[in-house]
């Protein structure tokens, strides 16, 4: 089957050709004639299999007929995360090559006013995410009564964050007569409930099986202890024929002290997570898609829906808490038809997470064992620093440490004077001269020089306080 066979407009044909793309996916082939029917749709299918094209493509045949108006919007597609939103655009554009449609961009850390803009000039697809989106309806910039088109796409991970009464509540704002289309890797009860909600009678495309792994990726469980799971990830990017990687990591403070450690051991890596801004988020992904940097360390805010080409390794350097999240991170390889491969670093407090991962795709994950992979020496030193005290000292490498030091010369003590001959201490004293004993008077006392002079009281009815010191100055006769 070609591209040709599913209906798409010579126009669209052409931008997909110029892409690169002879033959759908089967969840594009399944899902495109549906939605030029217009037809509501719940497609299922695991990641890297080609969701995106499966809307956008016959969105953009759908659009072409009609003209937009401002602040009203022709269509809507929700995304979870910008950097989602951002891939969406760029598919749009390049599938749209040929077309003229209007499209904006709705995701936050970017500065308002060009999409206040944008949308004052009229757009036929918009794309946000829901916070942003509610943000602006709030305020009243945005109309959605002209949106005839609604694409929820990732919706499982829309539930992880949170967003379902945001989307429930943007449903609720759009015509009652529109296509709706659903995607997602998983169908959890709270996702199948929103789609029996808000869709009409919709057509269900179930291209695997739920939760299920791409056959593509071979994975492999690599047991390992807290202390040894940088020097084990290590081995394993020195040894394995890794073009371009991403590791990913339970914690946000884990991405920055992981790649501070790849990059002392001479790695080339960037990291990319949650507390970054947009700006610096697209330049770190820019950076890796260009391969100025081979490995990407990452947290879930990378695991869904983003599509970077030739990714030959994941690496799961803690293992996902969400059964969920290992189908979407292991996903980012292994796109397209290529191979790929997972690792996922394993401690002993990891045993109920992975034994939930495998309860979800049904398989069990073979287990590979790296007990006799020993360091480079490079990886040692690296170690060695890593492995010191955090008060300020600096580990020194092991051949110096182990190193005897040399006793330190002593500098000789000046003669003391023998006791005998030593002069009594008044005679010492008056050798001294006048001003210094005068100095060190005070001291010797143990006393500092009095600011007032406490005189005895009297009862003559005048002044009994302290009398000022310089009162009792004498003038020599």
């Amino acid at each position: 089957m070609t591209f040709a066979d599913l209906g798409l407009s010579d126009e669209l044909l052409r931008s997909v050709n110029d892409s690169g793309y002879t033959e759908p996916t089967p969840i594009q082939a399944a899902a495109i004639p549906s939605v030029l029917m217009m037809r509501d749709l719940v497609a299922i299918a695991q990641t890297g299999t080609g969701k995106t094209a499966s809307f956008v493509l016959p969105m953009i045949d759908i659009l072409a007929q009609g003209r937009s108006r401002a602040r009203m919007p022709r269509s809507l597609i929700l995304e979870p995360t910008r950097e989602l939103a951002a891939q969406v655009a760029e598919n749009f554009e390049k599938y749209g090559a040929n077309h003229k449609l209007s499209m904006a961009l709705l995701i936050g850390g970017v500065s308002m006013g060009d999409q206040l803009a944008a949308l004052e000039k009229g757009v036929d697809v918009l794309i946000a995410t829901p916070g942003r989106l509610m943000d602006l309806f709030t305020r009243g910039k945005i109309l959605l009564t002209g949106c005839s088109m609604l694409v929820i796409d990732e919706a499982d991970r829309m539930l992880d964050m949170g967003f379902i009464p945001d989307i429930e509540e943007i449903c609720t704002k759009l015509p009652k007569q529109r296509q709706t289309l659903l995607f997602s890797a998983t169908m959890p009860p709270p996702i199948k409930k929103l789609a029996d909600k808000f869709l009409d009678n919709p057509k269900t495309i179930e291209v695997s099986r739920p939760a299920s792994t791409n056959l593509n990726i071979a994975q492999h469980v690599v047991p390992v202890s807290a202390a040894k799971k940088r020097e084990v990830l290590r081995t394993l990017l020195a040894t394995e024929e890794v073009r371009n990687a991403i590791i990913f990591c339970n914690r946000k403070t884990t991405v920055r002290e992981l790649n501070k450690s790849l990059q002392r051991a001479r790695f080339r890596s960037a990291e990319i997570h949650g507390d970054m801004d947009q700006s610096a988020r697209i330049a770190e992904l820019e950076r890796f898609k260009s391969g100025d940097v081979s490995i990407l360390v990452a947290s879930d805010v990378a695991a869904r829906g983003l599509d970077v080409k030739g990714v030959s390794h994941v690496f799961n350097y803690d293992a996902p808490w969400h059964p969920d999240d290992y189908v979407h991170r292991i996903g980012r390889t292994g796109r397209g038809g290529a191979t790929g491969i997972a690792y996922t670093l394993v401690t002993p407090d990891d045993a109920e997470n992975i034994a939930n991962i495998e309860k979800l795709t049904g398989q069990k994950i073979p287990v590979l064992n790296m007990d006799d992979a020993a360091p480079e020496p490079a990886t040692a030193e690296v170690e060695a620093v890593e492995e010191a005290p955090r008060r300020g000292r600096r580990s020194r490498p092991a051949a110096e440490a182990e190193a005897p030091e040399a006793p330190r010369e002593r500098e000789p003590r000046p003669e003391r004077e023998p006791r005998a001959e030593r002069a009594p201490r008044a005679e010492r004293e008056e050798r001294r001269p006048r001003r210094e004993r005068e100095e060190r008077a005070p001291q010797q006392r143990d006393e500092r020089p009095a600011r007032y002079v406490q005189q005895d009281a009297v009862e003559d009815g005048g002044w009994n306080g302290p009398v000022p010191a310089f009162l009792n100055v004498r003038i020599p006769l």
